[in-house]
């Protein structure tokens, strides 16, 4: 039963993300979204430490075994996490450093929080949810101080704004900006 649940889950928060990605036009990104969450390494995890759909079993291993190898798994294959960005630093003490992310995934980083939040808090979901969430954790990141200054400013945006125009701004600003860059 727990593999059901933990399949309803992830699959779930899979297609809000997707339909969230389609809205802002990260048509790949929407489809390909946590892939990895199925295989084997991860999916087995997500079921024995299954958290009734109320918050993420990595967070049940990290607690029984004080490293979650799932969540290792994850991070190192979706670039719309920041972990996936931590690199040694350039400067002298090569200190490790959140790195600059490409736009589209901080978008997607975006997308994926408000689905988390959709998912796990159900009706209690409000628009600043996530914005809330990643106030919670502010001084626990390793993020690029650029990343964390578009996360925050999107998140903001949906507390104040909602999610359309944030969506709309994130089409017409945000990733239009990005692609006028590279042409």
């Amino acid at each position: 039963m727990k593999a059901w649940e933990h399949f309803k889950t992830i699959t779930r928060h899979k297609i809000y993300v997707m339909k969230g990605c389609f809205r802002v036009g990260l048509y790949r990104q929407g489809l390909l979204h946590d892939l990895s969450k199925y295989s084997p390494t991860e999916f087995l995890v997500g079921c024995k430490y299954y958290q009734g759909g109320s918050r993420s079993p990595n967070n049940g291993e990290r607690e029984a075994t004080g490293v979650s190898l799932a969540w290792l798994h994850h991070k190192g294959r979706n670039r719309h996490h920041f972990e996936y960005w931590i690199d040694y630093g350039l400067g002298p003490d090569k200190q490790m450093a959140g790195m600059k992310m490409p736009v589209n995934y901080v978008v997607e980083m975006y997308v994926d929080r408000v689905a988390a939040s959709k998912n796990y808090q159900k009706e209690n979901y409000r628009d600043d949810s996530a914005l809330n969430y990643f106030l919670k954790g502010r001084g626990n990141y390793l993020m690029h101080p650029e990343t964390e200054e578009l996360l925050e400013r999107l998140l903001r945006m949906l507390a104040e704004k909602g999610e359309r125009t944030t969506e709309e701004y994130i089409r017409r600003e945000v990733l239009r900006n990005r692609k006028e860059k590279r042409g």
